[in-house]
């Protein structure tokens, strides 16, 4: 146990100066380590104690292959679990921890999620926090009988005032769409990822708000219906 210890320890304080190795698989190896350590001490003492630990050896490998069969999906996970940790898809932040037969992670709104290795490896990781920045991809649709100048000014005056919104990439104002009931703009600055939903909620209300002053109108979904032949004649009055 002291020596599981001593190199726990160790191997923390090497992979601590390692930038290269996560902290997922940094500590995946401090754990494997300690107990590999400790189950070598257990076998040379039942040794030392004059236990014949060569039957011993001969049972646990025959349970282990038994074992192995009747938990291959446990082993994909594990093999999965082992291919996260080395090539680094994602270390720990949201995702509170891993170990060899899956991942443990928060949402938003602080559910403790459970997801098997395989079910992570095998699919598309999308990490939203990988990078430094991100886009914000907003989407305002006004009248068709309005001023697109006009509107396209007010959103591109709405993110240059912004102090969050950064200058490059240079954000993004266009005509995207010819709606049924709109014209529909993109709009698109670019953010450090941390300020994503300040940035995202700020300007949805301020282009809400600089449309209402100048009359610009976000228009509701709308059909004109037109009814040919529905109804008989009317019947001459008296």
């Amino acid at each position: 146990m002291f020596l599981s210890r001593l190199v726990s320890k160790a191997m923390q304080t090497v992979i601590a100066r390692t930038a290269q190795t996560s902290r997922l698989f940094g500590d995946f190896l401090v754990v494997t380590t300690r107990r590999i350590i400790l189950a070598i001490g257990l076998l040379i003492g039942l040794a030392a104690l004059e236990v014949n630990i060569g039957p011993l050896l001969a049972v646990i490998g025959a349970a282990g292959f038994l074992i192995a069969f009747a938990l291959q999906n446990s082993l994909g996970n594990f093999a999965s679990g082992i291919l996260i940790m080395v090539f680094m898809p994602f270390d720990l932040g949201v995702v509170k921890s891993m170990n060899l037969l899956s991942v443990q992670l928060h949402t938003p709104d602080n559910r403790a999620v459970t997801i098997p290795n395989n079910n992570v490896w095998g699919d598309a990781i999308t990490n939203v926090n990988g990078t430094d920045t991100r886009r914000v991809d907003l989407v305002f649709g006004i009248a068709c009988e309005d001023d697109i100048g006009k509107a396209q000014k007010i959103m591109e005056q709405v993110m240059s005032e912004h102090e969050l919104v950064l200058d490059d990439p240079e954000p993004v104002v266009r005509v995207h769409e010819l709606a049924d009931s709109s014209v529909n703009f993109v709009c698109r600055p670019w953010v450090r990822t941390k300020h994503y939903w300040n940035v995202y909620w700020d300007v949805t209300r301020t282009v809400k708000e600089r449309f209402d002053k100048k009359g610009i109108t976000i228009p509701f979904p709308q059909r004109d219906v037109h009814i040919q032949g529905a109804f008989p004649d009317a019947a001459p009055a008296g």
